[in-house]
């Protein structure tokens, strides 16, 4: 399956963005409002330089099954950063699309995002500083959360065939390789 072998080929990429972000600071509650900044704005860069790119590289079957319109992160995103009081950007570090492979694994990286960002809100929520914050990346599915991750892992697991799995890695390396390296 597609989605195990992302997780065990990225795991080190994985790991190295928990440690850029200082994830460890949010279970031992010293996680800073500008550590909470800096994640948001590297997420929000990440987007604006590969989401249209990424749903412009999937069919019309893709888009469907994967409810691409639900997807969409970079108008939420957005919310948080005007919350913050930070400018948006323009995009200057776009990525290339080679394939509709290449983009199902950068949706990985931006689902997996938000998998992971549900549990960074829950537990912010109950970090004093947070508790006006709205959590709109992190929170953008809500109660469905689990139900949006596990249809993205199950349309990628019987979608795609075994022979594509390292352009898939390869679009998952590559748009962790951007967020890893945004300035």
């Amino acid at each position: 399956m597609v989605s195990e072998y992302l997780k065990q080929k990225t795991a080190d990429l994985h790991d190295a963005a928990e440690k850029l972000f200082s994830s460890d600071k949010i279970f031992n509650k010293t996680f800073t409002f500008d550590d909470y900044k800096k994640i948001i704005r590297n997420n929000y860069l990440m987007l604006l330089n590969s989401e249209n790119q990424i749903i412009d590289s999937l069919s019309a079957h893709f888009s469907e099954k994967l409810q691409l319109d639900q997807r969409k992160k970079l108008s939420v995103i957005e919310k948080d950063l005007s919350d913050l009081s930070l400018e948006k950007e323009q995009a200057s570090q776009k990525v290339e699309v080679l394939n509709q492979n290449e983009a199902l694994g950068m949706l990985y990286v931006i689902e997996g995002s938000t998998l992971g960002g549900n549990v960074i809100a829950k537990q912010l929520s109950k970090t004093e500083g947070f508790e006006n914050v709205t959590f709109n990346f992190f929170g953008c599915y809500k109660e469905n959360t689990g139900v949006m991750w596990k249809n993205f892992k199950e349309v990628l697991d019987t979608e795609v065939k075994e022979e594509s799995y390292d352009e898939v890695l390869a679009g998952a390396k590559k748009l962790y390789t951007l967020l890893l390296n945004i300035n």
